[in-house]
């Protein structure tokens, strides 16, 4: 692709220890590429849960969510149906569609989540603060 046919947007190469970083107290995120490196065309991120985490409950964005499995075994519901998505598995959530995603190992769990189109990046101070006031806890807990 030439500079002229890629618009505005330049080559981006983020390092390990780069990236926009939010601790959620169980689970963290961190944002390597969204709307403002991507012209608004999609995010990337991963995402990790501790070992035996519960997720956030079911919820629906408006942007669709890709998921690829990096560790672990990503335990989710989606659209009222519960599978699990070993180390490897892609999942595609189209936007609208309820979800939840939790880590039922012993293992922490790490997924990439590519959000198209771009947007969902801009809730992350909100999640932040959300999760501080509404602590993720253990799926052992009654």
């Amino acid at each position: 692709m030439s500079a002229a046919s890629g618009g505005d947007r330049k080559p981006l190469i983020v390092r390990p220890d780069q990236g926009r970083k939010y601790d959620m107290g169980r689970m963290r995120a961190i944002f390597f590429a969204d709307g403002e490196e991507t012209a608004s065309r999609y995010s990337i991120s991963e995402w990790w849960l501790e070992p035996r985490t519960r997720g956030p409950g079911a919820h629906a964005h408006a942007d669709d969510h890709i998921f690829y499995v990096l560790a672990g075994t990503l335990n989710l519901v989606v659209d009222g149906k519960q599978t699990d998505a070993q180390r490897g598995s892609y999942v595609l959530i189209p936007g609208g569609v309820p979800h939840d995603f939790e880590n039922h190992g012993k293992d922490e769990c790490g997924f990439i989540s590519i959000n198209v189109p771009a947007g969902f990046e801009q809730m992350m101070p909100h999640l932040v603060k959300w999760f501080g006031e509404n602590p993720l806890h253990s799926v052992d807990d009654a």
